[in-house]
């Protein structure tokens, strides 16, 4: 395997704190810039971008905070900054010296690489850019500064006129610059574009220019040109966690590093930080206050996940044969998924996952895999529902589950009050031990109702379902069979002091199928002890 020791070193560079910062819907305080700054030196990547003191009063405040609470032991925090103005001398330029105020000993400085940039965005002279280029990375090497140079729009600049594009990159390597970053901005490149001009360009500048590639997503292409431009020859990545950034995003940095160890043979983490690579999207998407997404290549929660029993026949002959590469040499896990779409193979596999040993029992995982077919037929869905799945095969191996309750009666009402406070009650009637006990409870729902009602009856008999709380319920309407008429499904996420589970339950009639979610996540926590999660 080739190491970033075998060859010129090589940088991982994240831009998530400052491009990715420009996504819709984030907003990180100058806490949460902190904490994803934590996570990414874990990970083990070269160059952490904090922002742009100056032209943002919070970038100002990181730099400042970051310098008395960071403790980095890998990476080196990089501000980020604009060539001086033009006609400004560039000691006097304060955003410059903003620059030098943050104490961080490495700047990403932006200049404009098209010539038509240059003349209508800063109306400014081509040779005056080249002389804002020059002064400023002299500049900042003169203040012991490490410099690297973001091209903006390099690619599209190139190919309208490549000499001026190429003259932007010399004259910064000549000024100092240790890294100059070819940025598709516009994020319309192709791969074969890109390999294109970086081939073309380093032919023109020398194979020992020290190149790096910035790009954005706007093509879904970010990642692979990301790639294609290491294989061309560039030296630093940049990209953001999970992809964020404007428009569509930025190169999703976890992607790109994923590829270029399991793929290309790199090293350009430190030992053991691919691990940590899951547990690191999921932490910052958190902070970012965003959803992880599920389908994200490598680090998504079905990136691994396999639903076709034909998939699962050869993953339980030899996991490889559907899986890429090991989930576990990114952090993540292989999952089974049982719908009506499973063979025998995925019910076994998915029961092994859920410590339900099924081997030679043929006849069990033929009856339970019946049942999933006939049940997902009726709009049933165990893929989100692991408990209910894991209760019918308990319910086959045993030949009929344990019930610790089972249902007499139950009645809900919904009373608006006056003042308009609208109350829900429900009266459930079941049978424990032999008795028959009745409970009647509030809620301020139909759904809360029965809950309440229903743990107030069990709890006498089952102190330990005191812990199990209610974390989640969604609901979902299907087609009927004639599509006129309408099946509800409903999902319920219940969670006590140590896990979570979910159950599903069906019927035309939403509090019915509620009572079936409701009574399985209480049946599951009676039913199995916390070392089977």
């Amino acid at each position: 395997m080739t190491t970033a020791t075998d060859r010129p070193e090589f940088h991982v560079f994240d831009t998530t704190l400052r491009d990715g910062a420009q996504r819709e819907g984030i907003r990180y305080s100058v806490a949460d810039k902190l904490a994803i700054a934590g996570h990414l030196d874990d990970l083990g990547v070269d160059f952490i971008e904090g922002g742009w003191p100056g032209a943002l009063p919070s970038d100002t405040e990181f730099f400042a905070r970051a310098a008395a609470e960071l403790d980095l032991k890998h990476a080196t925090l990089v501000a980020f900054g604009a060539t001086r103005k033009a006609g400004v001398q560039v000691a006097d330029d304060p955003q410059v010296r903003a620059l030098l105020d943050s104490g961080a000993s490495t700047w990403c400085l932006v200049a404009k690489s098209d010539v038509r940039h240059v003349r209508r965005a800063l109306r400014t002279t081509p040779g005056e850019n080249l002389a804002m280029v020059a002064d400023t990375v002299s500049y900042g090497v003169s203040q012991g500064r490490r410099v690297f140079l973001d091209c903006e729009h390099f690619f599209d600049g190139y190919r309208h006129d490549p000499a001026y594009a190429t003259d932007v990159v010399a004259t910064a390597f000549d000024a100092g610059a240790d890294v100059v970053v070819l940025c598709d901005t516009n994020g319309g490149m192709l791969p074969s574009d890109i390999t294109e001009i970086v081939t073309a360009l380093r032919a023109d500048l020398g194979e020992t220019a020290r190149l790096g590639i910035h790009c954005q997503n706007d093509t879904a292409c970010a990642v692979a040109n990301t790639i294609t431009a290491v294989q061309a020859g560039v030296m630093h990545v940049q990209g953001t966690a999970n992809g964020y950034g404007e428009r569509p995003g930025n190169a999703d940095l976890f992607a790109v590093v994923a590829n270029l160890e399991c793929k290309l043979g790199l090293t350009v983490l430190p030992d053991g930080g691919l691990r940590k690579m899951t547990r690191v999207s999921h932490a910052i998407a958190e902070i970012a206050n965003l959803a992880p997404d599920a389908h994200q290549a490598y680090v998504g929660h079905a990136a691994f996940a396999h639903k076709a029993g034909l998939h699962a026949s050869a993953i339980k002959v030899d996991p490889l044969m559907y899986n890429h590469i090991d989930p576990q040499t990114v952090g993540n896990d292989m999952r089974i998924l049982v719908t009506e779409m499973a063979g025998r193979a995925s019910v076994e596999l998915k029961a092994t996952e859920l410590g339900l040993d099924l081997t030679g029992r043929p006849d069990v995982a033929a009856r339970v895999t019946r049942r999933v077919k006939e049940l997902e037929a009726r709009g049933w869905s165990f893929e989100a529902a692991d408990a209910s799945f894991e209760l019918l095969v308990r319910d086959e191996l045993a030949a009929g589950l344990t019930r610790h309750f089972t249902l007499d009666s139950y009645r809900v009402i919904v009373e608006h009050r006056a003042g308009g406070a609208v109350v829900s009650e429900a009266t459930v009637k079941v049978r424990v031990a032999g008795r028959r006990v009745i409970a009647t409870a509030e809620g301020n729902g139909p759904v809360h109702a029965l809950d309440s009602a229903l743990r107030k009856a069990l709890i006498a008999d089952f102190p330990e379902l005191d812990a199990v709380r209610l974390a989640d319920y969604k609901v979902r309407i299907l087609a009927g069979s004639s599509g006129t008429d309408a099946v509800t499904r409903v999902l319920v996420e219940a969670a006590d002091d140590t896990r979570e589970w979910t159950t599903v339950g069906v019927h035309d009639n939403v509090v019915e199928a509620s009572w079936h979610a409701l009574s399985e996540a209480l049946t599951y926590r009676l039913s199995t002890q916390p070392a089977t999660v």
